[in-house]
């Protein structure tokens, strides 16, 4: 019997805010997992490490947390006014299959870098020195996002005094703009979804086993159910091994998530949310309390103007995902959402809330036209930076020639 040998595909392995991922130009990938479909899924996930019933990833690329098993293509952009596309890739830990429903915003802030460094954005839009500014069309939800990316000497530069509570080390700031971030996406039921899919700001889900639950449910950066964390019985304060070591905790929110999503209209039927695993996301606030990071790190209450702790591919998540980011400071603008009132209600142009490994700021700029609310931006700072750069092997029957 004989054994295909292994194929070498150009990646890079990189950090962005508090996720990391294998990087790829599309270019650069097998031809039939330039396109859409089961053969790209097929290779992302043996580059991952996925399906991996220990639950490990041992054998690939990917770290056995949400925030680690992502993939990011990269192309020059197809759109007008834009400089490249970026597909993002959620690749499942311990089943056979790579969710394309939504955005990264954490990897979001490595696209430009990335893009950059692999000679897709035109020279001539790259200063010698400051910032460049790359237009990335963000190919999953079709929205723009501006990655303000510091360049210094023609290259890159990621080494920098920014600090990110989530992130060990200090790097280059990356700011980032998501334009226009209501994410208006197909639904389940065929129809665009808008901002709010009920047109309330709160509406009560009915979820069996659980009761009648308040919820803001809002398509901004990332389809996201908020939910009051006294209503779950939690403080908000929590860290993820008050949740993640609980599979009756880890159970109820996926109730939660799944009865949410139908109410969205993201899905046709229950079943389908498992299919689904990335979006929409749970997230419980409340208003500020003191607690200890995981880090040791103390947040005081007066430091903060809500706490939020969000559930990203069934766990609690470490820091906060960035397109979630962009969700809370969405519904933090518009008075009257859960999100808002948590921190304290009233007109919000930005709010600093704090998660698991410490605090993030986030803003938005929200406006009400004939009674309906709209967002022209949400704006927040992340880092970037290359891990490794070179090949990614993979065995050579993965993909079909």
């Amino acid at each position: 019997m004989t054994h295909p040998p292994q194929i070498k595909i150009p990646a890079t392995y990189m950090r962005g805010g508090t996720s990391k991922g294998v990087f790829f130009r599309l270019q650069d990938l097998p031809p039939a997992a330039q396109v859409a479909g089961a053969a790209r899924d097929a290779l992302l996930l043996r580059v991952i490490g996925s399906p991996d019933p220990y639950g490990k990833q041992i054998d690939g690329m990917g770290g056995a947390t949400s925030s680690t098993s992502k993939t990011v293509i990269v192309s020059k952009s197809s759109k007008a006014d834009h400089d490249v596309d970026y597909l993002f890739g959620q690749v499942a830990i311990d089943k056979p299959f790579v969710d394309w429903s939504g955005n990264c915003g954490n990897l979001s802030a490595a696209v430009g870098s990335f893009a950059i460094a692999s000679g897709l954005v035109d020279a001539a839009r790259i200063p010698d020195n400051g910032v460049a500014v790359v237009r990335v069309w963000q190919a999953n939800i079709g929205k723009t996002i501006i990655a303000h990316v510091p360049v210094t000497n023609g290259a890159v530069q990621e080494t920098g005094d920014f600090e990110l509570d989530g992130v060990t080390f200090p790097a280059a700031e990356v700011k980032l703009e998501f334009l226009d971030p209501a994410a208006e996406e197909e639904g389940g039921d065929g129809a665009t979804s808008a901002m709010f899919p009920t047109g309330q700001l709160v509406d009560e889900l009915e979820v069996p086993g659980i009761g009648t639950l308040r919820v803001t449910m809002i398509n901004a950066g990332i389809p996201t159910i908020f939910v009051d964390a006294d209503a779950i019985g939690y403080t908000g304060t929590e860290l993820q091994e008050a949740i993640n070591g609980d599979p009756v905790a880890m159970a109820r929110f996926e109730t939660i998530r799944a009865h949410g999503a139908l109410r969205m209209g993201l899905i046709k039927n229950l079943d389908e949310a498992a299919r689904r695993q990335h979006t929409p996301k749970v997230a419980f606030v409340a208003r500020p309390a003191s607690y200890v990071s995981s880090s040791g790190k103390q947040v005081m209450a007066q430091d903060i103007d809500l706490l939020v702790r969000a559930m990203s591919m069934g766990k609690l998540h470490h820091a906060m995902m960035g397109t979630a980011a962009v969700a809370i400071g969405t519904a933090a603008a518009i008075p009257g959402t859960l999100v808002n009132l948590a921190a304290g209600g009233g007109e919000k142009s930005t709010v600093r809330f704090g998660h698991p490994s410490g605090t993030l700021m986030v803003g938005a700029e929200a406006t009400q036209v004939d009674g309906d609310w709209s967002v022209t931006k949400a704006i927040m700072s992340r880092s970037a930076r290359v891990l490794m750069e070179g090949v990614v092997r993979v065995p050579g029957n993965t993909v079909p020639t």
